[in-house]
């Protein structure tokens, strides 16, 4: 058997690819795998031994630790982003330098019950606001300093993949298919 390549590594569950916009029950779906990562990111991570999450994912990436936190720090970002999205004109947002957040101590050496924790209620807040969103509200926009301007459509696909994504780094393989 011949070993995965270094693309099915950093991305096992395939590059983003978003669509102009979504349908209500698409949007759903993207809903669903929000709120049931962190159950499934848990159960991914606390199978792993202090060594496996101090083992990097692929070869010149983040240890598994480096990622549980990551995913924290990113979601909570997110979720900032999609508030300002709904209550501001195309707010501009501040991008943050995640490889430098995932090199800080913490990332690399904390607990990763902490973030783990964070996602809990964070993930249950966050669906609860995604699923509130009207169907206009959907097409209000962001505006990132290094991607443009992005809808809140897209938001939702960036961030459903990312989950998909992080999750089939710490459960090493494809299995970043959330089941929901």
């Amino acid at each position: 058997m011949s070993s995965p390549d270094l693309e099915s590594l950093q991305y096992p569950v395939g590059r983003l690819a978003r669509k102009p916009t979504l349908t209500p029950a698409e949007r759903a779906a993207m809903i669903d795998v929000i709120a049931a990562f962190p159950a499934q990111l848990r159960a991914a991570a606390e199978a792993l031994d202090d060594a496996q999450l101090d083992t990097p994912y692929r070869p010149g990436g983040w240890t598994r630790r480096q990622v549980v936190h990551h995913v924290a720090d990113s979601h909570m970002n997110a979720y900032v982003r999609v508030s300002l999205g709904l209550t501001e004109d195309v707010p501009t947002i501040k991008p943050y330098d995640e490889k430098a957040w995932a090199e800080l101590p913490y990332a690399k050496s904390a607990p990763i019950a902490t973030s783990l924790t964070i996602l809990d209620g964070l993930h249950a807040r966050w669906a609860a606001q995604l699923r509130d969103i009207t169907e206009s509200q959907w097409a209000r926009r962001i505006n990132h300093p290094e991607n443009g301007p992005m809808t809140l459509d897209a938001l939702l696909q960036t961030y459903e993949w990312h989950c998909r994504h992080h999750l089939g780094h710490v459960s090493g393989g494809s299995k970043g298919a959330l089941t929901v």
